[in-house]
């Protein structure tokens, strides 16, 4: 990495602690509802009309035990939900490209892993997953994975914090208010940057272009019934094919972007994920999606020095963190560069 690589990390720590404090404040007023936020006046009504629908009580608390079951309940519908909509997604809406259901074991390997915020994309997103998949089955737990997650450790910092305490908070009240106070506003903003930056947003069917440069590749040859040839061997039989045009795909893809950057989830809304120019069209987008996704773990560590009241040992923490940080940056230059090295 050379100088100008060194200053670029520089500012990004440098923009990064000093938005660790705003945001550790932040979460706490959002986390343990220690007065008002800025949104209250447009979020309050939702949040309570949401408590009224799931029969919550924001005013109690739950022991560990039942905060897990809570948990792992929420974690098992999302997951079932998930996975039946995969299986049926040629039948749902905003599918121009008319793709077909998942198979069973992809639609259960895909539903688990984003209900766990594991988020395996082991499927080309632009190639299996309709506009309607991807938004409501696949941002949809990009929120709330990552709003369980986020619960999971103001629980655990509650349980820190209050040491002879028997509750430590309620699962769903956490689960509302972080999706409503802190991930839906920062990704409505975020993804009007990511637009303004050159990301697309849309329903479009995919456009089909001429190639300036066409090019030949070899390809399995295929029998009348669509099965691939083999040779005495066993080996398949090639074909040269003419490739002439490019396939552009389309779609709702800032909104997706922006959550799964924040939320620190992974299965971009393409198979390449931030490597195609649509999901990262520019230096600065790349620069914001890379903080965007150290932003809430950040905030975080100021979120516990304030609940333990010791902000040094909130503080020791993100500097921990920076230090494992630094280390493996260091270690994929200098990798780089071995591989670099002529032999």
């Amino acid at each position: 990495m050379d100088l100008y690589g060194w200053i670029q990390l520089a500012v990004f720590i440098g923009l990064l602690l000093l938005l660790t404090k705003p945001v550790g404040l932040y979460l706490f007023r959002v986390m343990d509802c220690e007065g008002r936020t800025f949104l209250d006046p447009v979020m309050k009504p939702l949040e309570l009309l949401l408590y009224r629908l799931f029969k919550v009580d924001p005013k109690e608390e739950q022991d560990w035990k039942q905060y897990t079951v809570s948990l792992i309940l929420f974690g098992l519908m999302s997951l079932l939900f998930t996975y039946i909509l995969l299986r049926v997604q040629h039948l749902l809406p905003l599918n121009p490209q008319k793709l077909g259901a998942l198979s069973s074991d992809l639609a259960f390997n895909t539903a688990a892993s984003f209900t766990t915020n594991t988020n395996w994309q082991s499927y080309g997103g632009e190639s299996t997953m309709s506009y309607f998949s991807q938004m409501v089955g696949l941002a949809f737990h990009n929120f709330t994975s990552a709003a369980m997650g986020i619960a999971v450790a103001a629980a655990l910092v509650r349980g820190i914090a209050r040491q002879t305490a028997k509750t430590i908070g309620h699962f769903w009240v956490d689960l509302v208010r972080v999706n409503l106070y802190l991930l839906l506003p920062i990704c409505l903003f975020f993804a009007v940057f990511l637009v303004a930056q050159g990301m697309i947003q849309n329903f479009k069917p995919y456009d089909t272009v001429k190639l300036v440069e066409p090019y030949t590749t070899q390809v399995e040859k295929k029998d009348a019934g669509g099965q691939d040839l083999k040779d005495a061997q066993g080996k398949p039989v090639m074909e040269d094919k003419k490739v002439d045009t490019q396939t552009i795909a389309q779609g709702p893809m800032a909104s997706q972007v922006a959550i799964k950057m924040l939320g620190t989830n992974g299965g971009g809304f393409t198979n390449a994920n931030a490597s195609h120019p649509y999901e990262n069209p520019s230096p600065l987008s790349n620069f914001i999606q890379i903080l965007s996704i150290f932003l809430i773990p950040s905030g975080l560590t100021y979120y516990l020095g304030r609940m333990v009241k010791n902000q040094r040992h909130g503080w020791a923490v993100w500097g921990a963190m920076a230090v494992l940080f630094m280390a493996g940056i260091t270690w994929s230059v200098g990798g780089r560069k071995r591989r670099a090295t002529p032999i």
